[in-house]
């Protein structure tokens, strides 16, 4: 893998690809041909008054065809002229107020109206979407116009959306781009404008040729060279084919074409259910195929996804023990030789890492094979989170990394060399400012962690530099206004989905997206709060440790339901990763 890695990496250098651009534009949000000005947008409804005329407006932002021309409808000339448009729409809570202000005659011509809501997000340049977390207050000015009706002549410092609006406006589509070894495609989600439905892939081909988000830079790779375009827009052929045709991509071996079609497909796969067909300049980008299915590329799943063989572990009584069956396993992890507080078993299944109990003051992190005497790692500490390990990169090769956390603060991974297993800090600076680590959960492609700061669900990118340094950023802070400082766990569901759980009646267990944009409820039968422990993997049923004991549910809607396996209330369970 590293051999593929290197020509890789000289033949992106050829082609200009090797440096990801450090700037974006944003895709843009008229994608209908014609100016704005275009545009013909309905007239506000006559006699509005002013907190109407304000309400209006703000729903109607949720539209940016037209450069917005539904909205400036409510807006005088001149303020027409001057709103900024090309910022970053922020997205807001669906429920919002205007408020007057002042105590004004009612004959009065102007009026300030202020804007009361919640921030939930902001859709960036490049259509991610990036939670953001505060109160929203925001003056409006309003005015009459020669007909005496209201209009706005002062609009709020930006764009907002309600959140309805945006869901209502804009579809969620899954880019995929590729873990820093090219073995693993890794999703990354972007939001593009729905109508016309007909230009989604074209717009979907845009974004991938840019490259990874800017939050993502230094933990995704793309195969796609660095000014690469579409030759024509991508489109459906007349033979019913969807046609990608790129351009200014230089030359590329078979096996940078093989990467760049998996990329193409996969990003495409979820617009479109017709064939892919896949050009450069004009002409096919391989001669051996012509067309693409998402089955014919190789996405690297199998190397994220554990065995079916491998059907999880549970920590409880100082034991490591099978989840399924509840025996313990053989040596001294399942003895009870270690006092063993929390673990994790490898993807591949053949290695175990332990915090094992060494006196009250003091744990200690072993790693070994499974079921052998395990190796203790030189790595003093009064806590270490339950550890987690990056996956090995080839079918068949044992992992040489695993991390953990030390006293809450210090993100350390433990990496195999030939004088044993050595500790190495990962810089997490900005995602301690959140407070106390009490979990980290690397994802199973190794690209993103999953962390619990402070009772905060957090998730951040592994970035990877030139010099082997390693650090979290930038740290984000999902569904804050559900979830607040109450999560306790947390684990990867899907490369692109976590679950976590708290001590909320209301939200033992919740399923979140990676960009924190919707938040789903499991089922809160049968659990009682706090959920101290969760497990999750691809195609598995979910695992919750209660003071009862454990339940797993295969979905959020479904009635957990108990093991037969008793263990005690502060277990752990956990899959491969």
């Amino acid at each position: 893998m590293k051999r593929l890695v290197a020509a890789l990496a000289s033949v992106l250098a050829l082609t200009g690809c090797a440096a990801i651009p450090t700037h974006t534009s944003p895709i843009p949000v008229n994608p209908s041909a014609g100016s704005a000005s275009e545009a013909v947008a309905p007239e506000p409804v006559k006699g509005i008054d002013p907190l109407s005329l304000v309400r209006e407006f703000v729903n109607a932002s949720a539209n940016p065809e037209g450069d917005y021309a539904a909205a400036k409808a409510y807006l005088t000339e001149n303020a027409k002229k001057n709103w900024d448009t090309k910022v970053a729409p922020t997205v807001i809570d669906t429920t919002f107020n205007t408020v007057p202000t002042g105590d004004l005659p009612a004959d009065a011509k102007q009026r300030t109206v202020l804007l009361q809501g919640k921030n939930v997000g902001s859709l960036e340049v490049d259509n991610s979407f990036v939670p953001r977390v505060g109160d929203l207050t925001a003056p409006v000015g309003v005015e009459t116009n020669g007909d005496g009706e209201w209009r706005i002549s002062d609009p709020p410092g930006g764009i907002y959306v309600p959140l309805v609006g945006f869901q209502t406006n804009y579809r969620r589509v899954t880019l995929y781009f590729y873990d820093p070894d090219f073995g693993v495609l890794v999703p990354d989600p972007r939001y593009v404008l729905v109508p016309p439905s007909t230009s989604i892939p074209r717009r979907v081909t845009e974004l991938l040729l840019k490259g990874p988000a800017v939050g993502l830079r230094g933990a995704l790779a793309t195969a796609i060279p660095n000014g690469a375009a579409q030759r024509k827009d991508t489109h459906e052929a007349d033979d019913g084919a969807l046609e990608v045709d790129l351009a200014k991509v230089g030359d590329l071996t078979a096996q940078v074409r093989k990467l760049i079609v998996a990329q193409v497909v996969k990003s495409l796969a979820a617009v479109t259910s017709s064939r892919i067909r896949i050009l450069v300049e004009g002409a096919p980008i391989s001669t051996d195929q012509i067309e693409w299915r998402p089955a014919d590329v190789q996405s690297g799943e199998a190397l994220v996804t554990p065995d079916a063989d491998q059907s999880g572990l549970v920590v409880s009584g100082g034991q490591v023990r099978r989840l399924v069956g509840g025996e313990a396993l053989k040596g001294p992890a399942g003895s009870g030789e270690y006092q063993v507080q929390s673990a994790a078993q490898s993807l591949d299944g053949t290695e175990l890492a332990v915090v094992s109990r060494v006196d009250a003051k003091t744990v200690r992190l072993r790693v070994g094979e499974l079921e052998e005497q395990l190796a203790a790692v030189d790595l003093p500490a009064s806590t270490l989170t339950r550890p987690t390990w990056l996956l090995s990169g080839r079918p068949g090769e044992p992992s040489a990394e695993v991390w953990t956390v030390v006293d809450g603060a210090n993100v350390v991974r433990v990496i195999k060399t030939d004088a044993g297993w050595t500790a190495n800090a990962v810089n997490a600076s900005e995602l301690s400012v959140f407070g106390a680590i009490t979990e980290l959960r690397l994802s199973r492609d190794g690209t993103r962690v999953a962390a619990v700061a402070g009772g905060r669900l957090m998730v951040a990118a592994v970035a990877r530099g030139t010099d082997s340094s390693v650090s979290l950023r930038p740290p984000r802070n999902l569904q804050p206004s559900v979830l607040g400082t109450a999560t306790l766990a947390v684990d990867w569901l899907a490369q692109d989905v976590l679950v976590a759980s708290t001590s909320l009646a209301a939200w033992p267990i919740a399923k979140v997206n990676i960009d924190g944009l919707k938040i789903e409820r499991y089922n809160t039968s049968n659990l009682t709060v706090p959920v101290r422990a969760v497990t999750a993997a691809p195609g598995r049923n979910v695992v919750a440790v209660d003071q009862s004991g454990l339940w797993s549910a295969a979905d959020v809607g479904d009635v957990w339901r108990a093991s037969t396996v008793k263990v005690d209330s502060g277990a752990q369970a956990f899959y491969p990763g």
